[in-house]
């Protein structure tokens, strides 16, 4: 294999994670919304980091890491923005459409790419998903206006999102993998008071098991862990620019399990979305390799 095929392949191995952690979660996302009745959004997310925390635990061994007093800080902010993401999110799935949850809380990634951007043609990638990100957001017209709680919910698992980046990338440098596993277990106790409270008893459905069990792989275990090899081989720059698919693969997430039809508008949107992707994966190899330091 020559210099350049190694070069590609390098470039192009964390963008193709990158894209089934992104199909997997929403898939995942859709699954959940089956257990809203039983055990509400609160018991969902409960669920979905307990057995996820168990999954990861066994698979990525998560007690070899080696943490420093600053990185076990720096882990814990990670898990803890995990788990606000995960469970603001699916508090807005109540009353907000997929793709459109997904579209509000993606400010969180758009914000640290524009914050990181320094190019012109970074610009260029962030107005088109700026454009399709304000086609796919209803206009209130026709009665597809957005209920504002559900709304205020996805934007604030936006700000988790973007604290997820950053943090992420920061511990993710000192243990890789073991650090995605390491931070659903703290998602998973800072949440997990929450989801008793409200669930209760209804937690132990049996029923529920299997479901909670295919959540936990497809939203947390399988992207989380896939997500975290992704941070630590690009620019967090370039990771929030790629994100710009993920609103799209949430509203064909709807369109597929939860019957959620799209306008023509939300159409041209994907299309705006994914033109962004494609052009921030095409120039990503001339982006400057990732410095990841620890504060």
């Amino acid at each position: 294999m020559t210099s350049s095929h190694r070069s590609l392949v390098s470039t192009l191995y964390p963008v193709a994670l990158l894209l089934i952690a992104m199909a997997s979660i929403q898939s995942g996302a859709s699954l959940a919304k089956s257990m809203f009745a039983e055990v509400g959004a609160q018991g969902t997310t409960t669920l979905r980091l307990i057995f996820a925390s168990i999954i990861m635990l066994v698979l990525l061994r998560p007690w070899r890491a080696k943490l420093t007093a600053q990185s076990l800080r720096t882990v814990i902010v990670y898990g803890m923005a995990l788990g606000g993401m995960n469970f603001l999110f699916y508090m807005s799935l109540r009353t907000v459409p997929l793709g459109i949850a997904v579209a509000l809380e993606f400010t969180g990634p758009l914000a640290v790419a524009i914050y990181a951007s320094r190019r012109a043609i970074d610009f260029l990638w962030i107005a088109l998903a700026v454009i399709g990100l304000l086609l796919l957001i209803p206009t209130g017209t026709a009665g597809t206006g957005i209920d504002l709680a559900g709304a205020g919910y996805a934007l604030g698992a936006g700000a988790c999102w973007a604290l997820y980046i950053l943090f992420g990338q920061k511990a993710g440098a000192d243990n890789g993998v073991q650090t995605a596993a390491l931070g659903v277990m703290i998602a998973a106790l800072f949440v997990a008071p929450i989801g008793i409270i409200h669930a209760g008893a209804a937690l132990l459905t049996p029923s529920l098991i299997p479901v909670a069990i295919g959540v936990a792989l497809l939203s947390t275990a399988l992207p989380y862990t896939l997500e975290m090899i992704s941070l630590t081989r690009m620019p967090a720059r370039t990771f929030g620019t790629l994100m710009s698919v993920e609103p799209a693969i949430g509203a064909l997430s709807g369109l597929v399990f939860l019957h959620e039809y799209l306008s023509l508008a939300q159409w041209l949107a994907i299309g705006c979305i994914i033109l962004a992707s494609v052009g921030a994966t095409l120039t990503m190899a001339n982006t400057a390799k990732p410095v990841i330091a620890a504060d």
